[in-house]
């Protein structure tokens, strides 16, 4: 039986995606960190960023960086009565869409998210209400971990790692160094994401720029790494899960907008927009 895997775009089997809450002024250093390196990143504002819509477009748009919503007051959606949580959530996206000019779709749950349920709620709840709010994903926290997998909840979207993680390095080392050719193993050939995630101010704070300017050297320029944002990361695996397949799976049909990879036995395929393909035997 034949063994098929998701693959980013240009066949890549890794992909790299940053997350930084707040929308503070030192986004606009870390953009252009992030800039320097040919990195992306996903800025999470809140209603109180202070960025007017020309900045937001010259520092983060118009350089392939996503707007997410945080919530408009920073309230833990965990802590909030369901209509209070809607609330918060529809007035920041309104507000980011009329600063941005375009779709916000992502989020990333502000103060303690999820991670706790003070008024007596549900993460069911939530979900439910940022799906009918078209919030496409949010990202959480507390489980740093170096396993690098894709979500099976892309509401309860767990990053690697906070960049403040004293294992953060080791975990870089340890995600660059991953072979996913092998063919002997079925769970190496999973494609793998590394999500670092924090707040721009704590450069400022702890005075260290450099950590950060360290880490995006380590992952910079590597041909063996698609980077990309938040939601073009779910963007992508959506389309990847629309695709088609004939009964015996040797036919497969791409009716979305995007060119998809797959790896099928090893052997790597691209299905164009429109297109059907054959698999070989």
């Amino acid at each position: 039986m034949r063994t098929v895997l998701m693959r980013y775009p240009g066949g890549k089997a890794k992909a790299v995606t940053f997350s930084y809450d707040d929308g503070v002024p030192q986004d606009q250093r870390l953009a252009a960190l992030f800039d320097n390196y040919g990195l992306k990143g996903t800025f999470n504002f809140t209603c109180a960023s202070g960025f007017t819509k020309q900045q937001v477009e010259s520092y983060f748009l118009s350089k392939g960086h996503e707007i997410a919503v945080h919530g408009a007051n920073h309230r833990a959606n965990g802590n909030l009565r369901p209509i209070e949580g809607i609330r918060d959530v529809l007035d920041c996206r309104l507000e980011l869409e009329a600063k941005c000019d375009r779709i916000i779709r992502g989020m990333a749950y502000p103060d303690s998210g999820i991670t706790q349920m003070g008024n007596f709620g549900s993460y069911a709840q939530i979900k439910q209400y940022l799906t009918e709010l078209d919030i496409a994903y949010a990202r959480t926290l507390g489980g740093d971990n170096d396993v690098f997998l894709l979500p099976q909840d892309f509401h309860a979207w767990m990053p690697s790692a906070h960049h403040n993680n004293p294992a953060i390095m080791a975990y870089i080392d340890t995600f660059l160094g991953l072979d996913i050719s092998t063919k002997t193993y079925h769970a190496t050939r999973i494609p793998r994401l590394l999500y670092i995630w924090g707040h721009s101010y704590e450069f400022d704070r702890d005075g260290n720029w450099d950590h950060m300017e360290e880490i995006c050297r380590k992952l910079a320029h590597n041909d063996e790494l698609w980077y990309a944002t938040n939601i073009e990361i779910y963007d992508y695996v959506q389309a990847y899960k629309s695709l088609r397949y004939s009964a015996d799976g040797r036919m497969i049909y791409n009716p979305t907008l995007q060119t998809i990879w797959l790896d099928v036995d090893g052997k790597l395929y691209s299905v164009n927009s429109g297109e059907t393909i054959r698999i070989e035997e």
